[in-house]
C-alpha cells in the first residue's frame, strides 16, 4: 500500500485528505472511479465502495442538471468520519467531453459523452484557493483524452499538499472567489435581510442554477459574519445519513428525550483526569423559544467514543487571540441556558480570581449557573468555566458566532439524495443551496426560499417577514452600502480594487454592524438603542442558540464598542424616500403599482410622441 502523502503514523501529513473521481456509468449512475489515498484504507485506488456517513459523495460531486452544463464547480460539506473531528471541504470541478474525443475508450463508455468530476476533500475551507488549483488540474486532466492516467491526479495531491503545508486560516486568500461586492450589487438592500434570517438560524434554502453560481451566492453570504469561514463552519455537517427504516427506529428509540441536557457536577472534577464523568438530566426550562419543540436542541452522545482531530490538525487552524476548545461543540456539555438569567446567580458565586470561578463541591441543583470543563491547552488540568462553550475557534468579541452548531446545517449543495434533510428531526434548522426544482416546489420544508438568478427572498410566515422588516437605520445602512459599491463600478482598472466599496470593506462594515448589535444588547436600558436594530428582532434572536452561548460569556472588548446603530439619527426626507423605494422593491403591491407607473410613463411617452406627429 502506498503511503505517498501521508506521514509515517498513517496520518494525511497536509490538509487534503483525498483527491477523487467521480463519473456516471449509463447503468450504475454516480460512482467513485479514483480515490487517491484510498476512501477505506486496504481498498484499491479504483474501490467503488464508500464510507457510510460519505455515502452522498458522488451525487455532491457530480451535481443535478450537470449535463446540461460543458462545466461547472461545486461547493460541498461532508460530515466527519465515525463522527470524530470536524468538518470535511469538498470542492469539486465537473466536466464532460465526448466520447468520439478520447484516444483511450473503456467499455463501459456507451454514450455519446462522458461525465467525470475530480474532487478535492479538505480539512480546511478554502475553496476558492482550491478551486484555482484544481480548475487547472481538472483541465489538464481531461486533455489527456485517458482517464487511465491518473499519476497526474497523484502529483496534484502531493502539490497541495506541500504548498499548502503551513496555510492557516488568515488573511484574504481565505475569501478568494468570494465576492460580497457582487452580491451586494444583485441583492442590494435585501443583503442585510439574508444576513439577520441567518442570525435568528431559519430554515433557509438558495435556489438558482448552474451550481458555481448557487455556492458562490450562499458562501459570499456566510463570508459577511466575522470568523464564519475561517473557524465557524467546523461543525456545520453533522448529520446521519439515510438508512433503513429499521435502524432509523431503533436510533429514535435510543436518542435521549429532546429537551434534556448534560452537565458535569462539581465534585466529578477530581475525577475527570481518569475519564469519570457524571452526567445529570435535567428537565427542559423553555429556554429556547426559537426551537420547534418536536426538534431536539442537543443529541447526548457518549463521550468515551469521540476521538480528537489528528494532531497536525492544529498547526492549520491557528486559533485567533482568545482560543476556545479544539473539538466540536458536542464534547462540551452543559446545562440547561435557561438558568443564565437566575436572580439568585450572584447569591451562588464566590470570586476566587477575575477569570475562574469557585463553586460548591455539593452537587449543583438544576436552577444553578451552566458550568463545563475545559482542558488548559499548555497544562491539561481542568477548570470550572461558567457559561456554554461553542466549541469554535473565537476572537477577543466572541466571533465566530455559534450558529452552525447542535444540529444547524451549512449544506452549500445538497443533492436530491438529502432531500430528507429538510424534514428530519434531529436538524434544527440550515442554509442549503438546490439546484432541482423539487426543493424549491415544498415551501413548507424552509422559512426563507433566496431565488438568487431574481435576487428574491421569499419569506412564508407573514410574521417573520414583519420582523425581518428593515428599520430606517437599516435602510440607511444598507443604502450606505449600495451606494459605495455602485460608484465607478464602470472603471474596468479601478472596479473592485479600491478600500470604499471593495469586499474587504464590506465585510468591516458588516464587522462593525454586529459588533455594535452585540454591545448594544449588554447595555442597561437599552430599548431606545436596540430599536434602531428592530426591538422584535432582538427579541427573537435573543432566543437563539448562537446568541445563548455568546451571551453566557464575558467579552471585555466589547466595552471599546459603541453600541449605538451605525446609522442611528433623525428621521428625515430621505429615509422617507428610502423607505418608499424598499417598500416598492420588496412588496407585491409595491411591484404592481412600480409596474403601473412604468407602463403609464411609457403610454404617455407613445401619446407624447403620436399628437406630436399629428400636429405637424
Amino acid at each position: 500500500m502506498e503511503k505517498a502523502g501521508r506521514g509515517g503514523d498513517g496520518a494525511p501529513r497536509g490538509p487534503v485528505l483525498h483527491i477523487v473521481v467521480v463519473g456516471f456509468h449509463h447503468k450504475k449512475g454516480c460512482q467513485v472511479e479514483f480515490s487517491y489515498p484510498p476512501l477505506i484504507p486496504g481498498d484499491g485506488h479504483d474501490s467503488h465502495t464508500l464510507p457510510e456517513e460519505w455515502k452522498y459523495l458522488p451525487f455532491l460531486a457530480l451535481p443535478d442538471g450537470a449535463h446540461n452544463y460543458q462545466e461547472d464547480t461545486v461547493f460541498f460539506h461532508l460530515p466527519p468520519r465515525n463522527g470524530n473531528g470536524a468538518t470535511v471541504y469538498g470542492i469539486s470541478c465537473y466536466r464532460q467531453i465526448e466520447a468520439k474525443a478520447l484516444k483511450v475508450r473503456q467499455a463501459d463508455v456507451t454514450r455519446e459523452t462522458v461525465q467525470k468530476s475530480v474532487c478535492v476533500l479538505s480539512k480546511l475551507p478554502l475553496y476558492g484557493l482550491l478551486q484555482a488549483k484544481l480548475q487547472l488540474i481538472t483541465h489538464a486532466y481531461f486533455e489527456e483524452k485517458d482517464f487511465s492516467q491518473i499519476s497526474i491526479l497523484k502529483e496534484l495531491y502531493e502539490h497541495m499538499n506541500s504548498s499548502l503545508g503551513g496555510t492557516s486560516l488568515e488573511g484574504s486568500q481565505v475569501y478568494l472567489g468570494l465576492s460580497p461586492r457582487d452580491l451586494v450589487l444583485h441583492f442590494r438592500h435585501k443583503v442585510l435581510i439574508l444576513f439577520k434570517l441567518i442570525l435568528l438560524e431559519k430554515k433557509v434554502l438558495f435556489y438558482i442554477s448552474p451550481v458555481n453560481k448557487l455556492v458562490g451566492a450562499l458562501m459570499t453570504v456566510l463570508s459577511l459574519f466575522p470568523g464564519m469561514i475561517e473557524h465557524g463552519l467546523s461543525d456545520c455537517s453533522q448529520y446521519r445519513p439515510r438508512k433503513s427504516m429499521s435502524e432509523d427506529a431503533g436510533l429514535h428509540e435510543s436518542n435521549p428525550p429532546a429537551d434534556d441536557f448534560v452537565s458535569m457536577s462539581a465534585p466529578d472534577i477530581s475525577n475527570a483526569n481518569s475519564g469519570t464523568v457524571k452526567k445529570i438530566m435535567t428537565g427542559s426550562h423553555g429556554g429556547d423559544a426559537g426551537i420547534k419543540t418536536e426538534e431536539p436542541l442537543l443529541q447526548v452522545e457518549d463521550d468515551s467514543t469521540k476521538g480528537q482531530e489528528p494532531s497536525d490538525t492544529s498547526q492549520y487552524l491557528k486559533p485567533p487571540s482568545r482560543p476556545s476548545p479544539e473539538s466540536s461543540e458536542s464534547d462540551w456539555e452543559t446545562l440547561d441556558p435557561s438558568v443564565l438569567e437566575d436572580p439568585t446567580l450572584k447569591e451562588r458565586e464566590q470570586v476566587g480570581s477575575e477569570q475562574t470561578d469557585s463553586f460548591p463541591k455539593e452537587s449543583m441543583p438544576s436552577d444553578s449557573p451552566p458550568i463545563t470543563v475545559q482542558p488548559q491547552a499548555n497544562t491539561g488540568q481542568m477548570v470550572l468555566i461558567p457559561g456554554l462553550i461553542s466549541g469554535l475557534e473565537e476572537d477577543q468579541y466572541g466571533m465566530p458566532l455559534a450558529i452552525f452548531t447542535k444540529g444547524y446545517l451549512c449544506l452549500p449543495y445538497m443533492a436530491l439524495q438529502q432531500h430528507h434533510l429538510l424534514s428530519d428531526v434531529t436538524v434544527r434548522g440550515f442554509v442549503a443551496g438546490a439546484t432541482n426544482i423539487l426543493f424549491r416546489q415544498q415551501k413548507h420544508l424552509s422559512d426563507a426560499i433566496v431565488e438568487v438568478e431574481e435576487a428574491l427572498i421569499q419569506i412564508h410566515d407573514p410574521e417573520l417577514r414583519k420582523l425581518l422588516n428593515p428599520t430606517t437605520a437599516d435602510l440607511r445602512f444598507a443604502d450606505y452600502l449600495v451606494r459605495h459599491v455602485t460608484e465607478n463600478r464602470d472603471d474596468v482598472f479601478l472596479d473592485g480594487t479600491g478600500w470604499e466599496g471593495g469586499d474587504e470593506w464590506i465585510r468591516a462594515q458588516f464587522a462593525v454592524y454586529i459588533h455594535a448589535l452585540l454591545a448594544a444588547t449588554l447595555q442597561l436600558d437599552n430599548e431606545k438603542i436596540l430599536s434602531d436594530y428592530g426591538t422584535t428582532f432582538v427579541t427573537a434572536w435573543k432566543s437563539t442558540h448562537n446568541y445563548r452561548v455568546w451571551s453566557s460569556n464575558k467579552h471585555p472588548a466589547l466595552a471599546e464598542i459603541n453600541p449605538n446603530h451605525p446609522f442611528q439619527g433623525q428621521y428625515s426626507v430621505s429615509d422617507m424616500k428610502l423607505r418608499f423605494s424598499h417598500s416598492v422593491q420588496n412588496s407585491e403591491r409595491g411591484k404592481k403599482i412600480g409596474n403601473v407607473m412604468v407602463t403609464t410613463s411609457r403610454n404617455v411617452v407613445q401619446t407624447g410622441k403620436a399628437v406630436g406627429k399629428t400636429c405637424r
